[in-house]
């Protein structure tokens, strides 16, 4: 699932003629692109979408989300990690990787 999810902004910088945000999105913080919001400021909550703040939004509305999507689990389907998510879903124990042959082992 891609979830839209509500962030506040911790800085901002232009990066490549981009203008671009680290966000917190309760705890998991994460780079998004401003193009469509670029006047929103450090402080400022938006939703964010596939990496693009989309819609302005206010303090109570972001963590009255946050707080349900965490109450859900969704926050750890979007941003938790994918091989955890995989190997329960499947019933197994986390994979282990080996980097050097290129290969997922069970």
């Amino acid at each position: 699932m891609c979830l839209a999810v509500p962030g506040r902004v911790l800085g901002v910088e232009e990066r490549d003629g981009t203008r671009m945000a680290t966000v917190d999105f309760g705890g998991v913080v994460k780079e998004v692109c401003l193009e469509y919001l670029p006047d929103l400021k450090v402080g400022e909550y938006a939703i964010v979408h596939v990496g693009f703040a989309l819609q302005r939004l206010d303090e109570d509305s972001a963590r009255q989300t946050l707080e349900l999507f965490e109450h859900l689990g969704m926050l750890q389907e979007e941003f938790g990690d994918p091989w955890e998510q995989a190997a329960a879903e499947n019933g197994s124990g986390r994979p282990s990787h080996d980097v050097a042959a290129g290969e997922v082992q069970r």
